[in-house]
């Protein structure tokens, strides 16, 4: 088959629109792997950009569209959604108030509370707020998107961070600013006091360039220009990487990272890893759940190198809900490890998963989302796609069938990587193989029509009665899958007026199996079925036939 792959490569190529430079930058992932987008339609989940899902038992999620609209849906706890009310809604919501803002960063914490900074500058922030997480100084929940400007006017937020009730924004300019729950010294102030509004974390962080922030449940971590790692809060499990499980009121930097170049850091419940410039992955702090991925459940208090077999790193995933980890490697292969659907994976294990975003969409507990998820532009189109929008395409095809006078537009090379029967046909000692028109007249427009549109789509959509024709079109192609599928079109559709129609055609085209659920139809309505035109314009022997298995079904007994 090289020579139809090399016809087929050339075809997706024609049909696909150029590759801008950052695409290897995009995501791409299917957002209906979480259940709550898995009611949208096609065209909803086109027109989604950056999604994420989150709450402890990620039942709310937040998208934005292509035309920067802002849509939320799912239980609404603590008012996270915005709405300006409490109620749960399955059907999303706009929030008009953010309306035209272009989103750049997104983080959720366990109450929920929600910041979200925009490509201006601005951060907004609403939900839970009994700690004063919202930083507008006060305890009252945020019912709807508000406008953190306390301490922040003139500062333009770059990126933000939640853990579990306290908040930290990121500026242009590197500066951290923490607020919210203080317990254990996660703001950063100095004391255990809770922070009412946005404070700058200054002390040894006073003169340097953040870069990057995480949270842990409670507990903190910036990574600066130079590729220091500064970590403050709760470190009861060794989280922050110290050496010791002592708490720390303010920044502290990780002296085990000394000399490298930390380029990527994230943090799970009470775990974190931090990624270097050179592709080396270390892990610290909890491993009850194996989330440290050392082969065994000791909590480590200081940053131990892991996955060194492997090749290099370009990606960690982990966020402060979940004791799960994932990690991305140069060609592409995605490790997870932790808690992974209530399993304690202690070592990295290798999945065929494309991104880390699918280890939590598919085995995190809660399945949330690890980030703010940007999806692929809309101009870019996977292969199956390239392929749906070819067919019955005249200025790419290279062969049309005529079918009751109409013709239909194909590719020879896609028939015959799909299907047995043409690549038999397109050989030389076929006449076909030669024709730039071939004719058929033993099956209808919408029968042929719909069947060379199943080679390029996979899917089908006729009625039952059309469904037989393709039936028998599947039958003398042998295309075992697509009988099936007619079949299971049959069974959708079948009722009392063409009940006996289908079961001659199951009977035909020996259909076993709907050859005995239309029998079990007819003999549950049979009295109806009897009186249709369709069961006395059938067969005689067919009409005998079911007769007799009638009876001894018992059918006709008082």
């Amino acid at each position: 088959l090289e020579g139809e792959l090399h016809q087929f490569y050339t075809l997706m190529c024609s049909s696909l629109p150029p590759s801008p430079k950052t695409r290897s930058e995009c995501i791409m992932v299917d957002v209906t792997k979480w259940p709550l987008f898995s009611l949208m339609g096609p065209q909803e989940l086109s027109a989604i950009r950056k999604a994420c899902v989150f709450g402890m038992s990620a039942n709310e999620a937040i998208y934005i569209t292509s035309d920067d609209e802002v849509y939320v849906f799912g239980l609404n706890c603590s008012n996270c959604l915005g709405t300006g009310d409490s109620l749960s809604t399955i059907v999303p919501k706009k929030l008009d108030f953010l309306s035209g803002r272009k989103v750049v960063s997104l983080s959720y914490g366990s109450g929920p509370h929600i910041l979200l900074a925009t490509e201006d500058g601005e951060l907004f922030a609403w939900g839970h707020n009994g700690y004063s997480q919202l930083g507008n100084g006060t305890t009252n929940q945020g019912v709807a998107p508000v406008l953190v400007s306390a301490s922040l006017l003139n500062k333009k937020v770059t990126e933000v961070a939640c853990g579990s009730h306290h908040s930290m924004a990121l500026t242009d300019s590197g500066e951290v600013y923490a607020w919210g729950y203080n317990n254990c010294g996660q703001v950063g102030s100095g004391s255990t006091a809770n922070q009412p509004t946005p404070r700058r974390v200054s002390s040894c962080l006073q003169n340097k360039v953040a870069v990057s922030i995480t949270c842990g449940q409670t507990s903190s971590l910036a990574v600066v220009d130079n590729g220091e790692v500064y970590g403050w809060g709760y470190n009861g499990n060794g989280q922050l990487g110290l050496g010791n499980n002592g708490n720390q009121l303010t920044p502290c930097r990780l002296a085990a990272l000394q000399g490298f170049c930390v380029q990527q850091i994230v943090s799970g419940y009470a775990h974190s890893l931090a990624l270097t410039d050179e592709g080396l992955l270390y892990a610290w702090g909890a491993n009850t759940y194996g989330q440290l991925g050392t082969g065994n459940k000791s909590n480590q208090l200081s940053p131990l190198q892991i996955m060194t077999e492997k090749e290099r790193i370009v990606e960690i995933a982990a966020c402060h809900s979940t004791h799960t980890s994932a990690a991305k490697t140069q060609s592409g292969q995605v490790y997870m490890w932790g808690q992974c659907r209530g399993q304690s994976i202690v070592l990295p294990h290798l999945t065929h998963f494309t991104c880390t975003d699918d280890v939590f969409a598919c085995f995190a507990t809660p399945s949330v989302m690890w980030r703010l998820l940007s999806m692929e532009q809309d101009d870019f189109l996977t292969v199956a796609q390239s392929l749906k929008k070819e067919f019955d395409n005249p200025e790419t095809a290279d062969l049309k069938f005529c079918v009751d006078s109409k013709y239909i537009y194909v590719h020879k090379a896609v028939l015959k990587i799909r299907c047995e029967h043409f690549r038999s046909m397109f050989q030389s000692h076929w006449n076909e193989d030669m024709k730039e028109v071939i004719e058929i007249d033993q099956f209808s427009y919408p029968v042929y029509r719909s069947f060379l549109e199943f080679l390029y789509t996979d899917n089908v959509e006729l009625p039952p009665e059309d469904a037989i024709g393709l039936l028998d079109l599947a039958t003398s192609y042998c295309e075992n899958r697509l009988k099936r599928l007619c079949q299971h079109i049959i069974k959708r559709g079948i009722t009392v007026e063409n009940a006996f129609s289908l079961l001659s055609a199951a009977v035909r085209y020996d259909a076993e199996d709907l050859e005995e659920f239309c029998f079990k139809f007819c003999i549950n309505h049979l009295t109806e079925v009897t009186q249709t035109a369709a069961f006395w314009q059938i067969d005689g022997n067919l009409l005998k036939d079911f007769i007799c298995r009638a009876s001894r079904y018992g059918a006709f007994k008082n």
